[in-house]
């Protein structure tokens, strides 16, 4: 919702059905991501461009963070908004643990691989959490042991924790804001703000936070109208977007970088520009391109965002934050089925349509809870029901008179 700098909220908007849309796909995107060995990860995004599912969900995380928290600030000031995001923070922090809890258990009830030597407590690389478990316990609950599979509410937490901070320069200048999150993703490049991953050794976070709000506070930014938006519609621009996505793929589709030497030599130049840990600029690049080429398609055929499929997507981006919890437990469960089913195209088939399902009916059922649908309409007071004992006198006394 753009918002003055006076700090007055401007008129509030229809919610945008491309932002619920967008997060639906990049939540069933990432489910079938984490799915291992899924062959259906070959066919997503990240595989023949550098930006992924992730970049979709913390950038547009940022552009609803905007409207969620953005008009608490604008209304009811710095405290209210901080309190706020404290709220959230809070909801985010458990449901990362109860996340965790879930899939620790889930793993040792497994117990070993139906092939190899392997235990599915290895293949997450949970053994030295169980071997000490008191120490770890703590770290875990600190963040100063996060697992990789568990990497991505930790990085959430600490941008959200930065989102104050943010929306107070905001109020002074928006120069400092926008200053202070590129200082920050610059700190994060020179390796300068890099968080323990682990005790016993020196692994460092695997989505750097203060590398990776920099995609967030541009979707917050952009919401807000403090970033212009870019011309809709412009010839140029979306020749040069097209552009840099058919470019971008032989660097990015791994059949191709391994069997052309110098495509492979290439890349390996290219690291540091396109690392995942610390958010690399071409990352950003490439989203932003292939955010603007599927603005452009849903410009040209809105009916794209309306259909019933599309429905559907809203409301699983409505949910994100319980589909994504979800999501990251089916993953497991589905790729323990492959294990034991094979890996055939009739069995992949069913174990991501069981997990998309899984999550289209996670957003119904916690939408349906939201709505709290054991409440009285407005308008329509519940009825009083009648004492279960009464005594004669009472009940004649209730009775109009004849």
């Amino acid at each position: 919702m753009p918002t003055s700098h006076a700090g007055q909220p401007a008129a509030v908007r229809p919610r945008d059905a491309r932002l619920d849309v967008f997060r639906g796909l990049g939540m069933i995107i990432i489910m079938i991501a984490h799915v291992p060995w899924n062959l259906w990860s070959n066919f997503i995004p990240a595989r023949y461009g550098f930006s992924d599912a992730t970049e979709m969900f913390v950038f547009m995380s940022g552009m609803a963070s905007a409207i969620a928290f953005g008009r608490v600030f604008d209304r009811q000031g710095p405290v209210m908004g901080t309190a706020r995001v404290a709220q959230r923070v809070w909801q985010v922090y458990w449901v990362h643990v109860a996340v965790f809890l879930v899939i620790a258990a889930l793993v040792v009830v497994m117990g070993p691989m139906p092939f190899g030597d392997r235990t599915y407590m290895q293949q997450l690389n949970l053994v030295p959490f169980f071997e000490n478990t008191a120490t770890n316990l703590v770290g875990f609950l600190t963040l100063t042991y996060v697992p990789n599979y568990f990497d991505i509410l930790p990085m959430y937490l600490v941008i959200l924790a930065l989102l104050p901070v943010v929306a107070l320069l905001s109020r002074v200048r928006f120069a400092l804001a926008l200053g202070f999150v590129v200082a920050l993703w610059t700190a994060a490049q020179l390796r300068l703000l890099d968080l323990p991953a682990e005790p016993w050794s020196d692994r460092t976070w695997f989505f750097n936070p203060f590398a990776w709000q920099l995609a967030f506070f541009l979707g917050f930014f952009w919401m807000r109208g403090d970033l212009p938006a870019p011309p809709r519609g412009s010839p140029l621009l979306l020749a040069a977007c097209v552009a840099i996505l058919v470019v971008t793929v032989p660097f990015a589709h791994w059949p191709i970088f391994q069997a052309v030497d110098w495509l492979g030599t290439a890349r390996e130049a290219l690291a540091p520009l396109i690392t995942k840990t610390r958010f690399g600029i071409l990352r950003l690049v490439h989203f932003l391109a292939l955010a603007y080429v599927a603005l452009w398609v849903v410009d040209r055929w809105g009916g794209l965002l309306h259909n019933a499929p599309a429905r559907v997507l809203a409301k699983v981006g409505q949910q994100s934050l319980a589909v994504f919890a979800v999501g990251l437990v089916v993953s497991r469960l589905a790729g323990i089925y492959l294990d034991f089913a094979g890996r055939e195209p009739v069995t992949y088939a069913i174990a991501n349509v069981a997990g998309i399902a899984a999550l289209v009916a996670t957003a119904y059922v916690v939408g349906w809870f939201k709505a709290s649908p054991w409440k009285p309409k407005a308008g329509k007071p519940a009825p009083v029901a009648a004492p279960a004992t009464a005594s004669a006198e009472g009940s004649a006394a209730l009775k109009p008179a004849e």
